[in-house]
């Protein structure tokens, strides 16, 4: 076969395969999200930031599915009172204290984890921190602290389980960012770059996972606006409001139970994007 030929069969099964999806994409949303949802009750989830937040709400969701849930945290207390709340929905729940900057206790909780647990099959890298101060004012300890939380977690964790999602081809990697993370923002130049960084980091691997032929490797990036969990006290989020925790939640609940590859919220903020590209 030429290579006139070879190109011009590359595009017409590239140009089918677009078209195939735009379909897929337009007809999945006149169906219900409810009737596309996986079955997670065998699942062992293993969350970053488990103690508060929307780490703790994601926890309450998963355990009343049926999945175990892993909870780590740096605030042992904070865990204990999320572990608490899923059994007491019926869930099974199990707390570990972990710095997930640190990456030999990265590595030695998660051989932990296996052993006392099972193999996690659902990864959710939620775990951030904030500043909220103008580049100048941020110290060089509080720009590695962020992106040591925010971002190079997310490779010891993912390096930590990812292996034995590969050698069953399957699981799910959950990628808590941001919109800062697609968009600057003022006085969070530090926060913003440590979460292009996520974007970066999943986007990339997503890419690599399919190129290696893990199909049963999904994955979901999120990325909202100011959440109401505290964390952005004293921001002000001009036209748009804050987002409020529980909706997040089901929000993102809902992506990785349709294996959703990206979340962004609000919605409106998707055709935002396309403009500002």
């Amino acid at each position: 076969m030429s290579k006139t030929v070879a190109a011009i069969v590359k595009a017409i099964s590239t140009t089918s395969l677009v078209i195939y999806l735009w379909l897929e994409a337009i007809f999945f949303t006149f169906v219900p999200k409810r009737f596309r949802f996986k079955d997670v009750s065998k699942e062992i989830v293993l969350i970053t930031g488990g103690g508060s937040g929307i780490g703790r709400l994601l926890a309450l969701r998963f355990g009343k599915l049926g999945a175990k849930v892993v909870l780590w945290d740096i605030n042992r207390q904070s865990c204990e009172e999320t572990e608490l709340q899923v059994r007491e929905l019926g869930g099974e729940a199990f707390t570990y204290t972990c710095d997930v900057s640190d990456q030999r206790k990265v590595s030695e909780l998660a051989s932990l984890v296996k052993r006392e647990v099972g193999n996690v099959t659902i990864l959710v890298n939620n775990a951030g921190i904030v500043t909220g101060k103008p580049i100048m004012d941020c110290s060089v300890q509080e720009i590695n602290r962020i992106f040591e939380v925010n971002a190079i977690s997310h490779f010891w964790t993912t390096k930590s389980f990812l292996q034995d999602m590969m050698a069953a081809n399957h699981g799910h990697i959950v990628s808590i960012a941001s919109l800062a993370g697609l968009g600057g923002v003022v006085g969070l130049t530090d926060y913003c770059a440590s979460k292009f960084a996520v974007v970066g980091l999943e986007d990339a691997l997503r890419l690599e996972l399919k190129a290696g032929g893990y199909k049963g490797i999904k994955s979901t990036l999120v990325c909202p606006f100011f959440i109401n969990t505290g964390m952005f006290a004293g921001a002000k989020p001009g036209v748009f409001e804050f987002l409020e925790p529980e909706y997040v939640a089901d929000e993102i609940m809902a992506a990785v139970l349709i294996n959703q590859e990206i979340l962004i919220l609000p919605k409106l903020f998707n055709f935002l994007l396309i403009l500002k590209s």
